[in-house]
């Protein structure tokens, strides 16, 4: 009988299902993501009336778009090479973006998911009303600002093959950035500080969600920030891709 090789679509759709199932299984850390930036969202509170509430919801985006592409995304990456899922999926009928593609779809998902749940507790709790095209150009905005972190977390994982290792080192660069981000925004590291962290990662990925969230404030220096988002990604991606193996051997 000849040998039936299946469509790409159904090789793409057949990965996703797996990957969402895994994704499912794996809730309660998922559910850990999304709640570090809903805590946040609640605990500053306060701080709308002073800074508003774009700057609030950015804030926590930020937070939790970091938390997907460094400790979910990379980590999950690491495990599977060590455990050698990638390497008994190549020599199934599936190709090496469709593997990969699958993944980002995952993470997509998710960043959709923060995204909704942000949105709701900053206008259920903080009554945080945004219009229509604070809402739909927010999602734009996250989604871009969560490629950002993705490609840096393919990155880490194509730098470092030991899982532990990756674990710990989004782990330090998370870290890294939430807590010099945050208080640098607040301009308690002085002022060079402040300058380098509004163009980082961190920075620039806050920029473009506050803006996306309030349209009307978009300015050209928030475009130059987009700009900032667009070549991080790249840059990331080109590297991660290039470093990454497919098996810790």
């Amino acid at each position: 009988m000849p040998t039936i090789i299946p469509s790409t679509a159904t090789v793409f759709s057949t990965l996703l299902r797996a990957d969402l199932t895994t994704q499912w299984r794996n809730r309660r850390a998922s559910v850990l993501v999304v709640l570090i930036p809903v805590v946040i969202l609640v605990a500053w509170k306060g701080l709308i009336e002073h800074f508003g509430g774009a700057f609030v919801l950015a804030n926590s985006m930020t937070i939790g778009l970091n938390a997907i592409g460094l400790m979910g995304y990379s980590n999950s990456i690491a495990r599977d090479r060590e455990k050698g899922i990638f390497q008994r999926l190549r020599v199934a009928p599936a190709s090496n973006w469709s593997i990969m593609a699958s993944r980002l779809t995952v993470q997509l998902v998710m960043i959709t998911v923060l995204t909704t749940f942000v949105f709701i507790i900053g206008y259920q709790y903080d009554h945080i009303v945004l219009s229509a095209g604070g809402y739909a150009f927010g999602f734009a905005m996250a989604i871009l600002g969560g490629a950002v972190y993705l490609s840096l977390g393919q990155m880490i994982v194509g730098l470092i093959k030991n899982p532990e290792s990756v674990n710990a080192t989004t782990r330090l660069v998370y870290f890294a950035f939430i807590m010099v981000g945050m208080y640098a925004e607040f301009g308690t590291l002085g002022d060079t500080i402040k300058q380098i962290v509004k163009y980082s990662p961190y920075g620039v990925v806050k920029r473009i969600v506050a803006a996306g969230v309030e349209p009307a404030t978009w300015t050209r220096e928030t475009s130059y920030a987009l700009l900032a988002t667009f070549v991080y990604t790249i840059v990331f991606t080109l590297l991660g891709v290039r470093w990454f193996k497919w098996s810790t051997r």
